[in-house]
């Protein structure tokens, strides 16, 4: 009988990172609503669950949180994911009660149908449903009408405008889908805003494993959890002229490319469960790069490779421009059906994203040069 890959002596065994209380704090996270520009509940989460591992924190502005370990280093080391989740906003409320929305970041009207939704107003959450028309009642032979933005809608049980604003909806108003969290197979983690809540819960773990292991780094950690990545990286943006870092290392999700209708000659051959993805685009500093490759190789973590052709369409991007330039890399975790409601990743890729960053920090050196020409 052949062996299983997973009994072959050339596969090393999987270190798992997780723990119990860890995935409680990544369950209550991933439910808590994070919309993009409405982050700070999730953000205060979020700290909550860092603060015993770090030694500062800085939230600017707009609500981007950051927790900081050897504050007073002169070199600087982000590691970097964003907390926002796309959305919908109140655009149109009709005579009849019904509402119609618009975009707050990359939010799919395909899926929209039939889903059930929280509506956040200053009175508290408020219940709907995306409506849709039945089938039976969709003309036979003709051509079936697709969702689009001028046709989806959100009914909340009212038959009036003025009784949808007593309910304290207005213009404006953001709405999240309310699908929560789940494990799959005891496989894989499944949920609305893994992209990139995900990322979120990987740094605060690389965080957790340096004050566990008692690791003294020589530069000064930044543990960026940045907002409204969805709407152009605007928060990475913001942060990054404020802390000024040397070396960036950004982690968000990519596309599992295995399911169908998606072409691997366009989008690459990545897989859930292959371990971590290191890019290759522009903004990526090759020799940052070189450094987590060299670094999972010789800590036997799988990964897979990516190219991009003109960005990377993370925060990796905004680090990798700012201040005149900072050497940045991108590490990804593959991630199915993605700005969906039931996005998936792998438990494996999980961790062994959270150790490639962990090790990836015990291997910089302070004042490290990334520079090709010196």
């Amino acid at each position: 009988m052949a062996k299983k890959k997973s009994d072959t002596p050339d596969t090393p065994k999987h270190i798992a990172v997780v723990n119990d209380k860890s995935l409680s704090f990544f369950e209550k996270y991933i439910n808590n609503p994070s919309p993009t520009g409405f982050e700070w509940k999730g953000q205060e989460l979020w700290l909550d669950y860092l603060k015993p591992y770090i030694d500062d924190y800085y939230v600017d502005n707009y609500g981007t949180a950051v927790g900081i370990i050897n504050k007073k280093a002169e070199y600087k080391v982000v590691i970097e994911a964003h907390a926002d989740e796309i959305s919908w906003f109140v655009n149109y409320i009709t005579s009849d009660g019904l509402i119609y929305v618009i975009r707050n970041g990359g939010s799919d009207h395909q899926i929209a149908p039939s889903k059930r939704v929280n509506i956040h107003t200053d009175k508290g959450i408020v219940k709907a449903v995306f409506g849709w028309p039945a089938i039976h009642t969709r003309t036979a032979g003709e051509k079936e009408e697709a969702p689009t933005l001028k046709n989806i809608f959100l009914d909340c049980g009212c038959t009036s405008k003025d009784e949808v604003e007593k309910l304290g909806i207005h213009v404006g108003c953001v709405i999240t889908y309310e699908d929560e969290f789940m494990v799959l197979n005891d496989r894989y983690y499944v949920g609305r805003a893994l992209d990139n809540r995900a990322g979120g819960f990987m740094i605060a773990e690389v965080a957790r494993l340096l004050k566990e292991n008692k690791v003294k780094l020589p530069f000064g950690l930044y543990i960026v959890n940045a907002v409204q990545e969805e709407i152009g990286l605007r928060g990475a943006e913001m942060i990054a002229h404020h802390i000024k870092p040397n070396v960036a290392i950004v982690t968000d999700v990519t596309h599992d490319t295995q399911t169908p209708m998606i072409n691997k000659i366009t989008q690459g051959d990545l897989a859930c469960g292959r371990g971590p993805v290191v890019s290759y685009a522009p903004a990526v500093q090759n020799n940052l790069n070189k450094l987590l490759i060299e670094t999972a190789e010789k800590a036997k973590i799988p990964f897979q490779r990516q190219a991009s052709s003109r960005s990377t369409g993370t925060d990796t991007d905004a680090f990798a421009y700012s201040n005149d330039g900072v050497p940045s890399a991108l590490i990804s975790l593959p991630l199915r059906y993605m700005h969906t409601t039931v996005e998936m990743i792998h438990k494996e890729d999980v961790d062994n994203v959270i150790r490639l960053i962990y090790e990836a920090l015990l291997n910089i050196k302070a004042g490290q040069d990334f520079r090709y020409i010196k």
